[in-house]
């Protein structure tokens, strides 16, 4: 078994069950690496958890994370030269993700915030020909700027997760609209939508640029954007958000969402 599975050459056992299952699939020892590699799921689960409502069941998203694991195990090739927990995280986080679209997590209080500031954003942007700034939103939202804030924190739950994912989970649920679940046939669009994510992202502020990109490009938390930038952890929460919201209000202006 050679080293690059992730795990050092004297690991007798584990590396005999890599053997057997690389070699044989023997389905004994998939179900070993599957129990040895699920603290796995339960670490990226819990940082995914600490960006959600408190209505979210940690259960519901280990057991979403566990169906990314599996998938991990069965197409996980050594000769590829990765370490396989470097292989697995993205598809363990994918998985969950995907569980959450099919939940209806977001209260609609929430998601009706959302699209008023969503709203605000487009008719602000037609209005001023520029990206509206705090005061301006709160004033046309009707509601002050601590307010506002209010809204920001509690819609932030929304925009965890890749951004493609991000900016279309404030929206229905499609068990709720009645639609199913998305084909093979829609792979083209998903391409479409990320090219179309790309070019609007460029049209940002250069804040709201920078925070997207540390976030979603290099991988850094909230708290080390903020470390960044000079400000709270709190401030990037709420630059991030209104970011992925203007997006929002974009793609689906747009028709691409």
């Amino acid at each position: 078994m050679k080293e690059s599975v992730g795990r050092a050459s004297g690991d007798v056992e584990l590396n005999g069950w890599w053997d057997r299952w690389l070699g044989q699939r023997d389905a004994k020892a998939r179900e070993r690496l599957i129990v040895h590699y699920s603290p796995l799921v339960k670490f990226v689960a819990g940082r995914i958890g600490a960006g959600l409502p408190s209505s979210v069941d940690p259960g519901d998203l280990v057991s979403a994370g566990v169906f990314g694991l599996i998938d991990a195990v069965e197409r996980f090739d050594p000769e590829r030269g990765v370490k396989f927990e470097t292989f697995a995280v993205p598809r363990i986080r994918g998985a969950i993700f995907d569980g959450l679209r099919s939940l209806d997590w977001v209260p609609r209080s929430v998601r009706s915030r959302a699209r008023e500031v969503e709203t605000a954003f487009h008719e602000l942007e037609m209005k001023l020909g520029r990206s509206p700034v705090d005061d301006e939103l709160s004033s046309h939202l009707g509601i002050t700027g601590t307010e506002f804030q209010r809204w920001l924190a509690s819609i932030a739950s929304t925009t965890v997760g890749p951004l493609d994912r991000a900016l279309v989970a404030g929206a229905e649920p499609r068990s709720l609209r009645g639609e199913t679940p998305a084909s093979p046939s829609g792979a083209y669009e998903e391409v479409e939508v990320r090219k179309a994510v790309r070019v609007e992202v460029r049209k940002l502020p250069e804040r709201e640029k920078l925070v997207l990109s540390l976030y979603y490009d290099e991988g850094l938390t909230l708290a080390e954007i903020g470390g960044v930038l000079g400000v709270t952890e709190s401030r990037v929460s709420q630059i991030h958000t209104k970011a992925v919201l203007q997006l929002r209000s974009r793609m689906s202006a747009s028709g691409m969402t």
